[in-house]
Formats: C-alpha cells, structure tokens, sequence
C-alpha cells in the first residue's frame, strides 16, 4: 500500500468559544486577545469575529502564515507574532494604521518578504524584526517617524540604511550579531544614534522561565563585568526588556555567540 505524503503538525484547533475565554483585560483596560503558546498551525479565522480587541498575541505558535484578513483588526496597537514559523508577512498589514507595536522577531522572514506595506505603520513606535533571516533593510522604513526602538539583532545584516539611523525619533537600536564590515564598526562612534550594549524588544513575562533564569545569569554577569571595568560609570537599565533565547538556524549561526546560550534552541521560546 502505497504512502501517503508525510503531514506536518495538526495543531490544535482554535474555537471562537477558546477565543473568548483567551480575551483579556490589561491594566491599562485594553481588551488582549492571547493565544501564545497553543501549537496553532494556522491562523484561527474564527477570531476575526473579535477584530475589536486592541491586542492580540499569536507568539510561540507554529504559524506560516498570517493571512490578509489580519487588516479587520482595525484598532489593533499591540501584534506579537514571535517566535512562529512565518516566511512572509501579507501587504494588508500596513493597513493597520493604529499599530504602536510590532514583534515579529524569530521567525524564518527574509528581506525580499517583508512587505513594502510595513512602512505605512505610521504610529508605530517599537519594531522587532531580530532573529530572522534578514540581509538587508529597506530604506522605505525611514518613513517610520514615530518609532522610538527597533531590534536587527541575530540577522545577516551588511548594513543599516542611513533612513533608518536618522529617523528623528529613534533611541534605541540593537543590531548585534550581524556581520559587519570592521570598516562599519569602526564609525559606529559617530553614529547619531545612541548605542546600548543590553536594548532588548521582548519582556520578561514573554518567556519561558529557564529561558528568563538563563538571561538574568547573562545579564547579572555583564553587570559584574561593568563594576570591575574602569570607566564604565554608566550602566544600561532595561531590566523589564530582555532577547528572547533561541538559536537562530541556517546561514545566521555564524554569525552568533559561542557562549551559554548557544547551548538552547529555538524550542526554548515556548
């Protein structure tokens, strides 16, 4: 008897009577949608019947693909798509006009699949597209006026386009582990942005908690080194803000760190 072709994961099935009861009330009042962490495979269309939430978490899920429809979410500020499997991103999200924050980071995304509609989020303030497979940024994300932080780490970046160095706004910048030339490192002191070694886009309680006990060890061993270091009077103090810790795949292991945190993989994001 002949084989059928092998199937990936089904994934569970995400009713709209789970949707409701996953709707939460954050301490600002805002109505958040969270199904992280339920091995959804594919984007529930049920829950489009609640397109009025103000968030919605879809992280630490197997997903490949967010669908157009994702552009009902009219009064959408906070998408967390972390840690899926997604490939690409549909143009309708440019659509979502009241996005302030946006977290697509370790994913499997590539430069010529970010879409162009991206650079339509006029409001938004904080992006995170680290962890990916990104070797180039595109200059059409200078029009983001607004943003204040975003995340490069862990991807096969060059360069950082100037549009997006100068944008008037921008504070916080974190473009480790990419292979720049010695050449871009060395002008690095004359960037007008200002640079902090510990600028992280995921929050504590986004991770798992081997992963946060592993981060805070890092974190609390750099602050050791900083108080033994002369001249290092000033310290970085995101301590709500931490990188998630995953091992980025294919062409990026080069280009990460060979310490502790090598040693975890991708399925500790879960």
């Amino acid at each position: 008897m002949a084989k059928g072709k092998a199937k990936g994961p089904k994934g569970k099935k995400i009713t709209l009577k789970i949707a409701k009861n996953s709707i939460r009330i954050t301490l600002d009042g805002r109505r958040r949608l969270d199904l992280s962490k339920m091995g959804i495979t594919t984007f529930p269309k049920c829950i489009l019947k609640l397109a009025d939430v103000d968030e919605l978490d879809l992280s630490r899920n197997m997903l490949k693909k967010i669908p157009g429809s994702i552009e009902k979410f009219q009064k959408l500020r906070w998408l967390d798509l972390h840690s899926n499997q997604l490939e690409e991103l549909p143009e309708a999200i440019g659509k979502l006009q009241n996005l302030f924050y946006l977290n697509i980071c370790n994913n499997k995304l590539t430069s010529s699949n970010l879409p162009e509609g991206l650079n339509l989020l006029k409001n938004l303030h904080i992006l995170n597209l680290g962890l990916n497979r990104l070797d180039s940024i595109p200059t059409s994300l200078g029009a983001l006026k607004e943003l204040t932080e975003i995340g490069l780490f862990d991807n096969s970046l060059t360069t950082i386009p100037n549009s997006v160095k100068r944008l008037p706004k921008l504070k916080k910048m974190n473009v480790e582990r990419n292979p720049f030339p010695e050449s871009i490192k060395q002008e690095d002191h004359s960037d007008p942005i200002k640079r902090v070694e510990t600028l992280h886009l995921v929050q504590e309680k986004d991770l798992c908690s081997s992963c946060l006990k592993v981060c805070k060890g890092e974190r609390d061993k750099l602050h050791q080194f900083m108080d033994v270091t002369p001249g290092s009077s000033k310290k970085s103090s995101f301590s709500s803000l931490l990188t998630p810790n995953s091992t980025a795949k294919d062409n990026q292991e080069e280009w990460r760190l060979r310490d502790d945190l090598s040693s975890h993989s991708m399925d500790d994001v879960s």
